[in-house]
């Protein structure tokens, strides 16, 4: 029998550990209780955050699927439907980050195939501390590699995501995943067991030793021995992946399947336990029918293994011939290991002997904590010296790890495999066709400004939400719904505690307004080390619509000749919690930009309107570094200059770099200019003319009719090889 020591090295506490002699009505064994640690994990029971992920809104007429599922659903005509989600694995590429971002592909890949769709695109939101800090090279290099050896096996273009550096990173990395795919709405699968008698199928890899504690381990804070976890990583095959996949889908075109669940987080253990719980069904299972690839696992191995490519199904009578015949031919596992019962119990059984017998309802409710927070969010508004050289601070800013080009990156992912990617990555989403319709193509971003964030978090949540919602118009495509990914410190200190709250509040607020519904979701807690959390990073990727692809914007400009500049939203100049106020003024803090949710939908749909009536040839909304930033990457990007002129009364360095919020550049035909701006007029927004695009030269007219410019080239070449010279040295 088991004690409390045994209870806290699982990551249980001891009140825990009596509850579970209370459920039991007696002490569990050492499989029970490792159980139980799982499904009591952060991780698998988001015990800290379930309260207040209630209050996000998840359902509009185009939902098909909220949170709840292994992903969410949403509907997107033509009888097809985008089923998507974003996980975390976090902790494991801190670990082991060739592994750790490789196994966090697949997984989130499995999750969306498991519910009937094929994928169709990956992104990822990568946070890494300092580049000066001595890991911060070999985990970029490993999580990299990771990634693109995972997704590219699996023949799923990477199309986009993000990358950032801070410090408050240093001791604990975040690898966030995203996958979209698409199905046919007949054909969608859920986690559910069915009635009793059913037969309980394991399918796909042998299960081996690796990944063992890896929900445990997701869920504690790393201390100075976080080196000796690299055996709770698990280890991914993508070949056997892309079998499982093809299996899979092939199996779903038969008849043969009630339920379906991806062995992720917690392995057997979560999936046999919520599906079962779905029907308010039992289950019972014989491990030693389960594939193994190591020899004397104990039940308890088996169970807590996280092992990828694995499968849980539940098929209809007198289909596992069929089903095995197709999972032969795949040459993956295939092993019949129990049935649904209506026992409301999940039954272990090894030589012939009950080794687990636990109610389904503690394990699959799992705990929910009202833990005390503070709600700190009334920053300190701080004064910035405004008098540099906006020419010195635009080339050292463009020389900055946070906006140099991400080339370096997507270039070692496959992002035109499938032949349906639009575009290149780097743009304002990524945009893949779909199959099946005549123009449509589904756009896809993600978005977070963990700086705003730790100033102020329901701010900052607020404005991830309408930057992704900005990014989705930009490209022409109509925002639809989100996945969040809330990765935060230890939610036992109030103040961590106080920033999910807030945080949540803010995206809740802003998908209200914004029509732009939760549809699934993760959270990633106790990501700090030695006591120092991250910063709060609520990430969130968000799906839209273009139904005309011959209206979509990719940013491609093919000459500069009458090309005005138009701006949509007002500059104020505001740099406190900007780039500028961080790497030209060297000051971190200070209020983040207000968000008018209000504008943000008025704007956004006049933008939409804009592109649909073919108005506008490249747009980009304004974030990190204002006005020079985005316009510097058009420029860039299509190797043309620009020529503007601020025309107000304001600071140069707060009207290039300020990160007022709702705002957007155009770049139109001279003859749209007053059109537009008389169109912005009626609606109430504001827009100005500020320019034309040239050649060669960046310039500007600072409004005092001094006069600066900088080549293109020269900006190019410094934004372009930051990767390249960080790892030359």
């Amino acid at each position: 029998m088991t004690n409390v020591n045994n209870a806290i090295e699982l990551g249980l506490n001891e009140d825990e550990f009596n509850q579970i002699i209370k459920y039991l009505g007696r002490i569990p064994n050492i499989t029970e209780l490792g159980i139980f640690s799982a499904m009591w994990s952060e991780h698998c029971s988001y015990k800290s955050s379930r309260k207040w992920l209630k209050k996000l809104p998840t359902k509009e007429e185009w939902v098909i699927q909220g949170p709840g599922e292994n992903a969410g659903i949403i509907d997107i005509g033509n009888g097809l439907a985008a089923v998507f989600k974003m996980e975390s694995h976090n902790h494991p590429s801190f670990i082991e980050p060739y592994q750790g971002a490789a196994t966090g592909v697949g997984g989130i890949m499995r999750d969306v195939f498991t519910m009937g769709a094929r994928p169709v695109a990956n992104m990822n939101c990568l946070r890494f501390g300092s580049p000066n800090h001595h890991k911060t090279k070999h985990l970029l290099s490993g999580v990299v590699s990771g990634i693109g050896g995972y997704g590219n096996c699996m023949g799923v273009p990477t199309i986009g995501g993000e990358c950032t550096f801070d410090k408050g990173y240093n001791g604990n990395i975040l690898v966030n995943a995203m996958t979209v795919g698409i199905v046919k709405k007949e054909k969608i699968f859920y986690a559910k067991a069915g009635t009793p008698g059913s037969k309980v199928v394991y399918v796909g890899a042998k299960t081996g030793r690796d990944g063992i504690h890896g929900a445990s381990m997701a869920s504690a804070a790393f201390d100075t021995d976080s080196e000796s976890k690299r055996p709770t990583v698990q280890v991914g095959d993508p070949f056997t992946e892309k079998l499982l996949l093809e299996a899979c889908l092939e199996l779903m075109n038969t008849d043969c399947i009630i339920g379906i669940q991806d062995m992720g987080a917690a392995g057997l253990t979560s999936s046999s336990v919520e599906m079962a719980a779905k029907d308010n069904n039992g289950i019972k299972i014989d491990l030693d029918k389960i594939p193994v690839r190591e020899t004397k696992m104990t039940p308890f191995e088996i169970m807590l293994s996280e092992s990828q490519e694995r499968m849980l199904m539940v098929i209809k009578p007198d289909s596992e011939n069929k089903a095995k015949e197709i999972f032969n031919k795949w040459e993956l596992d295939f092993s019949v290991i129990g049935e649904v019962t209506d026992s409301s119990k999940i039954v272990l059984y090894s030589n012939n002997k009950i080794v687990a017998d636990i109610p389904l309802e503690p394990l699959a409710n799992g705990l929910i904590y009202d833990r005390p927070y503070t709600a700190n969010d009334k920053p300190l508004s701080i004064k910035l010296n405004t008098s540099f050289n906006w020419d010195d601070s635009l080339l050292k800013l463009l020389d900055n790890c946070d906006l140099c080009s991400r080339e370096w990156i997507w270039q070692q992912y496959d992002h035109m495999v499938m032949g349906d990617t639009i575009g290149m990555p780097g743009g304002e989403a990524g945009i893949v066709r779909i199959h099946g319709t005549d123009k449509e193509a589904l756009a896809i971003t993600t978005d977070c400004t963990p700086r705003y964030c730790a100033a102020n978090a329901m701010l900052g949540g607020k404005q991830a939400v309408v930057e992704s919602f900005r990014n989705l118009c930009s490209v022409g495509a109509q925002p639809l719904a989100i996945t969040d990914c809330l990765n935060f410190g230890n939610p036992e200190k109030p103040e961590v505690m106080g920033q999910i709250v807030n945080a949540i509040n803010g995206i809740s607020e802003a998908c209200k307004e914004l029509s732009m519904p939760v549809v699934a979701g993760n959270v990633s807690l106790y990501n700090e080390t030695e006591g120092k959390s991250i910063p709060p990073t609520p990430q969130i990727g968000a799906v839209g619509i273009i139904k005309n692809i011959d209206n979509s914007i990719i940013n491609n400009i093919e000459n500069y000749e009458n090309k005005d500049i138009i701006i949509i939203g007002e500059t104020k100049g505001h740099l406190e919690c900007s780039l500028f106020a961080k790497e030209i003024c060297k000051e971190d803090g200070g209020e983040p930009p207000p968000v008018n949710l209000k504008s943000e939908l008025i704007k956004g749909k006049f933008v939409l309107s804009l592109i649909t009536d073919d108005k506008i040839i490249a747009c980009k909304d304004l974030s990190d570094g204002g006005l020079a930033i985005a316009l510097t990457e058009i420029c860039v990007t299509n190797a043309i200059g620009c020529n503007i002129v601020n025309k107000h009364n304001i600071n140069i360095n707060r009207w290039l770099f300020g990160e007022d919020q709702g705002r957007y550049i155009l770049i139109v035909d001279k003859a749209n200019t007053n059109s537009i701006i008389d169109k912005a007029i009626e609606n109430n927004i504001y827009a100005e003319n500020i320019g034309q695009l040239q050649n060669e030269y960046f310039e500007v007219n600072d409004g005092n009719n001094e006069i600066k410019k900088i080549s293109i080239e020269k900006l190019s070449n410094i934004r372009n090889n930051w990767f390249k010279n960080y790892f030359s040295t």
